[in-house]
Parts: structure tokens; C-alpha cells; sequence
């Protein structure tokens, strides 16, 4: 199988560049990534689990595409998960799993396509970073929370290079306006020795 779907998502450098990226990709984007042993989804959704106990809370899995974030969640106990994608092929792909209750696509360009505080628990899962999205998508999932909500994300390693998306974070924690609750470095991508960084955060 090519590698060049993966290899060139680090390149990236528009909004549109990126869109059309995971058009072209959405079709064997699960092959691939599962090839390389694609582990973040099933860290993020059991960090979340161990702070949010119910079940039935909605989760929106922000950034969702095919729906591997979503099966980890289902995966991991919540049974009521939502799915936000700007890349329409990548949804097909989310439809076709069978875990979310609605799936819903949005626009790139539109600075608040989440309600505010229509969810107190969020997702974001390889999805803020280099060759995705941008750093500003930090504080737009931060602000469409409720205070006690939680986010629940990743950071691989080229984004933990990129102090543009660290400060993001820390900014919030700095201010006191969010609390760190779980923090883990670990496997992301085994097969191209790649790994990340999982958190959880509680808006304050």
C-alpha cells in the first residue's frame, strides 16, 4: 500500500489544501493509518472514560472523519457520540461504522459551527495539528463548552514540536480558565515510530 496519503498530510498548508487532502484519502485513509497500528483513538476515548462516568452523555467527536474515533468511544462505553466533519467523504465513512447518532458537516471557514455549550463533553482526536487543524481550533472547542465540560484530545509528535498548539493549551491552563486533569505521552502511529500526547481538560 503507498504511504503518500499519510506522508504528505505534514505538508499541508491551507485550509483547502488540507479539505481536498482528506477527500482524496477518505477511502483507504482506515487501511492505512490501521497498517501503521493506529492507536490514539482507543487512548483518547479510555482517558475520557475514566473521568466521565455516564454513559449516555452525549459526546460530540469533533474532527471525526471516517469514524475510528467513534468506534473507540463506543468502544470505550458512551453510547450517545455525534460527529462533526468538514470533508464529506471522510463522513460516508463515519455513516458506515454505525456509532454515531448524527453526523454533521460543516464548513472550514465558519469560525463557530458549534453551539454553544450543546455539549459537555468533546473530543478532538488527531485532529488539531500540523497538516490539520489549526491551532485557533483549541479555543473554539474550549469555548463552545460549558464551565465543567470536558475536552478530551490529542497532540501527535510534529505538533508537540509546534509551540503554536502547546501554547494554545497552556495559555488556558496559565489563565486558569481550564485544569489539567490527564496528561500521556505515548504510542500514536507505531509502524512509523510516532507517538503523542493525550489529555483531558475541564473548562473552569
Amino acid at each position: 500500500m503507498s504511504d503518500k496519503f499519510l506522508k504528505d498530510t505534514y505538508n499541508l498548508n491551507s485550509a483547502q489544501e488540507t479539505h481536498d487532502h482528506y477527500q482524496k484519502w477518505a477511502a483507504s485513509y482506515d487501511d492505512e493509518v490501521g497498517e501503521h497500528g493506529y492507536v490514539t483513538p482507543d487512548r483518547v476515548a479510555a482517558a475520557l472514560k475514566s473521568f466521565v462516568s455516564d454513559a449516555d452523555v452525549p459526546v460530540l467527536d469533533y474532527g471525526c472523519g471516517t469514524g475510528l474515533s467513534g468506534l473507540a468511544l463506543r468502544k470505550a462505553g458512551f453510547r450517545v457520540i455525534d460527529g462533526m466533519d468538514p470533508t464529506p467523504k471522510m463522513l460516508e465513512g463515519a455513516a458506515a461504522k454505525g456509532v454515531y447518532r448524527n453526523l454533521i458537516n460543516f464548513e472550514v471557514t465558519d469560525p463557530n459551527p458549534i453551539e454553544a455549550e450543546a455539549y459537555s463533553t468533546i473530543t478532538c482526536i488527531g485532529v488539531i495539528g500540523v497538516g490539520a487543524a489549526p491551532p485557533e481550533t483549541f479555543d473554539l472547542l474550549m469555548n463552545a463548552l460549558p464551565r465543567g465540560g470536558y475536552l478530551a484530545f490529542s497532540f501527535n509528535d510534529h505538533t508537540l514540536a509546534d509551540c503554536t498548539y502547546t501554547g494554545r493549551l497552556n495559555d488556558w491552563l496559565d489563565m486558569g480558565h481550564a485544569r489539567l486533569l490527564f496528561r500521556e505521552y505515548g504510542p500514536h502511529l507505531p509502524g512509523v515510530d510516532m507517538k503523542s500526547d493525550v489529555y483531558v481538560v475541564e473548562k473552569k
